[in-house]
């Protein structure tokens, strides 16, 4: 079962959680937003050195730790790593005292019925089984929604919480994550289905059982109250799907109970070409915006 220390902060404790799990498709714009252009690696190798090393640069600055930052989300390469001559996430509880999660989804399949369900995970057995040998608490898996449709929207949330079981079964605490897209013009909408959804899917949840939640900024206040609320759900986090730290920050401020799991937002303004000092500096101000943020909900 998780240590009872890691539950007791992951389900109670202020702060919010670090998304560092960018994969394959999203690392080279990550990269190029921390000033590392395509033309600094040759293969998938130097690639994934180079936003590890990165990621060690947010782990081992002195703001990234359990007092504002409650958990972290890594990439299985990064899981497999280490900083500082420790296993990642060994280094995260034991350095840190932040919890450590795992990204487990292997990306999206085409797009059908408005939304982008998970690709297969076939080996993700084998994969959960070495997250508890590495100290992981917990996972995460990401669908998309890209419209209001019902059909769609319910296979999504079918699919996340088919895998969410098989993820509890290895004693792991899945967060569930069907992200819909800040931009389409039926996101109300598509959120009001979302919420039905999940709320059908977590009642046949058996007792005892609990989830976490990541969930799209949305367009009407305090929508997600009743899932904060629920009796199977641990906690409810918000991704900042796209909008600038200032917009998801200013909207997570207005949701009661939810807090934040930014990934680029936490990670904006964050250079290579930055001294030590100015790093830590810039990332200390983000970790501070986007906790007062997560409190102030």
């Amino acid at each position: 079962m998780p240590n009872a220390e890691m539950r007791k902060q992951a389900a109670t404790k202020d702060g919010f959680i670090a998304a560092l799990d960018q994969s394959g498709g999203s690392t080279p714009k990550a990269l190029r937003l921390y000033g590392v252009e395509e033309s600094a690696y040759t293969n998938d190798d130097e690639m994934f050195a180079l936003v590890h090393d990165m990621r060690a640069r947010i782990i081992t600055a002195p703001a990234f730790n359990g007092d504002k930052v409650m958990g972290a989300i890594l990439f299985e390469k990064t899981m497999d790593g280490e900083i500082e001559g420790k296993p990642t996430a060994q280094y995260l509880w034991e350095d840190c005292s932040v919890v450590p999660f795992l990204k487990v989804d292997k990306g999206l399949a085409d797009e059908k019925d408005g939304v982008q369900v998970m690709k297969p995970m076939p080996g993700l057995d084998e994969l959960l089984k070495r997250a508890v040998n590495k100290g992981i608490f917990g996972t995460k898996m990401r669908s998309v929604i890209n419209a209001a449709n019902r059909e769609g929207i319910a296979a999504v949330v079918q699919q996340q919480f088919e895998v969410g079981k098989q993820i509890l079964g290895h004693g792991l605490v899945p967060i569930i994550e069907p992200e819909v897209t800040i931009t389409i013009a039926d996101k109300a909408d598509a959120e009001q289905i979302l919420l039905e959804e999940i709320t059908k899917e977590l009642d046949k949840l058996p007792e005892g059982e609990e989830v976490m939640l990541k969930l799209t900024l949305p367009e009407k206040t305090n929508l997600y109250k009743p899932l904060v609320d629920h009796p199977k759900v641990m906690r409810v986090v918000a991704l900042s799907g796209g909008y600038s730290r200032e917009e998801a920050c200013d909207r997570l401020s207005k949701n009661t109970g939810m807090i934040a799991s930014f990934s680029r937002a936490l990670t904006e303004g964050l250079s290579i070409a930055q001294s030590d000092d100015d790093f830590n500096a810039k990332l200390g101000d983000s970790i501070d915006n986007i906790c007062e943020a997560s409190r102030a909900g």
